[in-house]
């Protein structure tokens, strides 16, 4: 999993910039209504509404708001159509760029997700260019706060694949997608919340640009993460220490 903790640090560097609360809470909104329609609106069954539910819970929306989400996913309620698409393609000096979308229409997405490649210095590729290099996992990063031998114990019965320690000395667990749930819900049990407890895509052969490289697949990740209809946004791209601190 080389460059994976790097991947931390680009989520948690913008964790800050998705301070833009009524993006995020579009964006949420969405999340449940398409998890609640493919899974149904229960979340003892539905493992994908539930992680939305937690996401959305824990940027403090309100249940009614959830509510009303999950009743339009549902049928319950009447609401716009949302689906479920992903682009791929690539970012400056040919970096794999992965796009997750929830759209009402997917002629208008395409033609936002292109033309924001194209002025950053990528292209739109075809379908399978480039999710062969992307694993899709679990991940669960902890404060330092908690026993690492405890929480290696509870990852390990629970279908943990790895268990580091990180620079910062928090704790990150990576698991296959299908164990994702009995882990989430082992440390439910012991009343440990994550900081970060996510179903992701994780390149399995990470890039190293220079600094200028580096700064222009940022601005890329930022232009298209802005778009509404983006959901998630996943690249091969390292940041080593030391570009992470210049940037």
């Amino acid at each position: 999993m080389a460059g994976h903790s790097k991947w931390a640090n680009i989520k948690h560097r913008k964790a800050g910039q998705d301070a833009k609360r009524g993006k995020m809470f579009t964006k949420l909104i969405h999340e449940l209504t398409v998890a609640a329609k493919e899974g149904g609106g229960d979340i003892d069954s539905n493992p994908r509404l539930r992680l939305a539910l937690d996401k959305a819970l824990s940027n403090n929306m309100k249940k009614d708001t959830i509510d009303k989400a999950i009743q339009r996913g549902s049928g319950q309620l009447e609401g716009q159509n949302f689906e479920s698409v992903r682009y791929e393609g690539y970012g400056p000096n040919g970096i794999a760029i992965m796009i997750d979308c929830l759209t009402d229409n997917k002629q208008r997405t395409v033609a936002e997700v292109r033309h924001i490649l194209s002025k950053n210095g990528g292209n739109l590729g075809t379908d399978g260019s480039v999710a062969y290099l992307f694993e899709k996992k679990g991940v669960f990063r902890l404060s330092n706060e908690h026993d690492e031998e405890s929480i290696l114990e509870i990852g390990l019965s629970n279908g943990a694949e790895e268990v580091e320690t990180l620079e910062d000395g928090n704790i990150e667990i990576t698991c296959t997608a299908e164990d994702f749930p009995q882990l989430n819900k082992a440390f439910e049990e012991q009343k440990i919340t994550p900081l970060q407890n996510e179903i992701s895509h994780i390149a399995s052969l990470n890039v190293d640009l220079p600094l200028e490289g580096t700064q222009k697949t940022l601005n890329l990740i930022d232009a298209l993460e802005d778009l509404d209809d983006v959901q998630q946004v996943y690249t091969n791209l390292n940041i080593s220490d030391e570009l992470m601190e210049q940037l």
